[in-house]
């Protein structure tokens, strides 16, 4: 057949990703065979320089890689140069050289694209599915492309963020097998224009990763704030004076008295005890003489 969706998708990324951002662009590479690659944009440049790199390459739509920090890695998917274009913030990433994604599907076969039924709800996921549609999706009669469906990629909604997936097809019971790559994107914004324009839809639910880290570090310090005002409230415990408790006047109401015993009064002097007069007291003196005696002479 002709090849008559003559789609193209321009993948790059800017200075400053790490290696995992690295891997994962290049397996987005090899999974759509209708892509391109260029060299990564200086951070300083604007972003609308892209529609012209765009158009250089003889590319209509774009993926491209933001790194911010050397931690924080967002992604514009955008339909260049009308528009629209979406901001994602990426998370969770898994590339298709970790060992837990065994499956395997053959280079350059086009995709089943399957999208959760939250897409067809409400109208900013209903944007981003005809945008995922046209991004992800190879065009039939691809020169590059295989004339087979061996894998899915599915996109799923939960907990406010899309979840991408990309499955295996096995021929003899129809079960999936994970290849990877995955990551979730966590959607920040929808312009109008390519890379820039009016906004036409902000996330309430997005939280940006500077103050999520801001919010762990008030959370650690306050819990040592704690600790040390607790600290202080042993060590004034420690120093007070010690409060004396009155007696309970209740305590004594069961204690029998003692008899008292009347007071004698002795009228006569009591009669003197006879002294005795130890009678080995001059032997020992004399046994301690003869013992110096002893020691004088030796």
């Amino acid at each position: 057949g002709k090849w008559k969706n003559k789609e193209r998708v321009l993948i790059f990324s800017s200075r400053g990703i790490n290696f995992r951002t690295r891997h994962l662009m290049q397996d987005l590479r090899t999974l759509m065979p209708h892509s391109k690659a260029d060299t990564k944009m200086d951070r300083k440049d604007q972003l609308f320089v892209i529609n012209e790199v765009c158009e250089m390459k003889n590319c209509n739509k774009c993926i491209f890689f933001e790194a911010k920090k050397k931690q924080d890695l967002y992604m514009w998917l955008s339909n260049t140069p009308q528009g629209p274009s979406a901001k994602f913030l990426v998370q969770n990433v898994h590339t298709l050289a970790e060992l837990k994604m065994t499956g395997n599907c053959l280079r350059g076969s086009r995709p089943l694209l399957s999208f959760d039924p939250t897409f067809d709800k409400e109208p900013h996921y209903a944007l981003l599915k005809e945008l995922f549609i046209q991004i992800f999706g190879t065009p039939q009669y691809h020169p590059k492309s295989q004339p087979f469906v061996d894998h899915v990629f599915t996109f799923t909604v939960t907990d406010e963020r899309i979840w991408f997936r990309n499955y295996q097809i096995i021929e003899e019971d129809a079960s999936l097998v994970e290849i990877g790559p995955r990551f979730v994107l966590n959607l920040i914004k929808i312009f109008q224009g390519s890379f820039g324009g009016a906004t036409l839809y902000e996330n309430p639910h997005y939280q940006s990763p500077n103050m999520h880290r801001r919010l762990i570090r008030l959370s650690v310090a306050a819990k040592f704030r704690e600790k040390q005002q607790v600290k202080e409230v042993q060590k004034i415990k420690q120093k007070g004076s010690k409060v004396l408790i009155e007696g309970d006047p209740t305590e004594v109401v069961f204690e029998t008295p003692a008899e008292e015993k009347p007071v004698e009064i002795q009228l006569v002097k009591p009669e003197s005890k006879p002294i005795v007069k130890d009678k080995k007291k001059p032997r020992k003196i004399q046994r301690k003489k003869q013992k110096k005696l002893f020691r004088t002479e030796a």
